[in-house]
């Protein structure tokens, strides 16, 4: 009998251990990654960085190998992944990134999940006190001298506005803008590092002011600058739509958002699905994750706290990493239940 209860005992550490080292019971010959790599890609705009952690750490959850991922312009980034080079992203805006997908693309990417719906909205903010100040409007106000000498921090004679670095899908947007309306002669776009511009003006705003900037949501500005409190979406001119717009028109006019100079407010930009993009063969090969990403969602504001949370100084890869960890755990239930469904498919 001392001897049946030793062994007994044994058996049930044993056990207990494999518990303790595989959470829920779950042994890691069963999970369907087991043995496979994941080689992920990264948009260079760090708002990005934060969805790629995020979707790999669903990756890892089911098994795989992760590889560091590789931060990539947009352009570049869909042609390697059409070749195979990598597996997906979870920084797709679309309609923005149309005009980046190769010729034929559904013959070899998939969009394999959808992170945020028609929530990512882009425009042009000015300070509210001074949108009051000089009743600005629209994009067209910035001709105005008075308006063009208050928003000049460099003394070019154009108001300096925070655009967008080159290789981004919005540079291009901006300066077909800037074309359309005929406004080059009046505002001065500072394209260098997209987050060191925004934090001169956000140092400006803070002095008093006068600050011009193009924007994106999710996003920490919106978070850090609150439209309606600190500052306003402002009018285009007009709608005149670029070649991947025509058709979306009315996608490029806002209804009820809050911090409009007008409601409606005419944008210029569409309303963007933020999207995950995978090579195709590699989705189809891999159903447990073709599942997950098509079950998870991250919504708007959680993403904005955390690209504040970055901006304020919480940017290395420690810190993404255990904001992915403390999302999990308030959204456990929900974490779980996507786990649980890609793991029943690769059975």
């Amino acid at each position: 009998m001392k001897r049946f209860l030793t062994c007994t005992g044994l058996a049930l550490l044993v056990f207990a251990a494999c518990l303790m080292a595989f959470p829920g019971g779950t042994f890691s010959e069963d999970l369907p990654g087991k043995g496979k790599t994941v080689e992920p890609g990264c948009a260079t705009w760090t708002t990005g960085f934060f969805l790629e952690a995020l979707y790999s750490r669903a990756c890892e959850d089911l098994g795989y190998e992760v590889e560091d991922p590789k931060k990539l312009a947009a352009p570049i980034f869909y042609r390697n992944m059409a070749m195979g080079d990598l597996n997906f992203w979870a920084n797709g805006w679309f309609p923005l990134h149309d005009e980046f997908l190769p010729n034929n693309w559904e013959e070899t990417l998939s969009m394999a999940g959808t992170v945020v719906r028609a929530g990512a909205v882009q425009g042009y903010l000015v300070s509210k006190e001074h949108v009051e100040k000089y009743d600005i409007k629209s994009l067209d106000d910035f001709r105005r001298e008075e308006v063009k000498e208050a928003f000049d921090a460099n003394n070019d004679g154009k108001a300096d506005m925070v655009a967008c670095p080159p290789g981004w899908g919005c540079e291009k947007t901006i300066a077909f803008h800037m074309d359309a309306y005929d406004l080059w002669d009046d505002i001065n776009l500072i394209k260098a590092g997209y987050s060191a511009g925004m934090a001169d003006a956000l140092a400006r705003y803070d002095e008093g002011q006068p600050i011009f900037f193009y924007t994106w949501t999710p996003n920490w500005t919106v978070y850090k600058l609150k439209p309606g409190e600190d500052v306003m979406w402002i009018n285009v001119p007009e709608i005149v739509p670029k070649e991947g717009q025509k058709g979306l028109e009315a996608d490029m006019v806002a209804k009820g958002l809050t911090g409009t100079v007008t409601d409606p407010c005419k944008m210029g930009f569409v309303a963007n699905d933020i999207r995950v993009v995978a090579n195709k063969d590699w989705i189809e090969k891999n159903p447990a994750i073709k599942t997950m990403f098509s079950l998870m969602s991250v919504p708007f504001p959680d993403i904005a706290e955390q690209n504040n949370k970055m901006f304020e100084g919480e940017d290395k890869e420690e810190d993404i990493e255990r904001h992915v960890d403390e999302w999990i755990e308030r959204n456990q239930d929900k974490w779980d239940a996507w786990l649980a469904a890609a793991k029943a498919v690769a059975k």
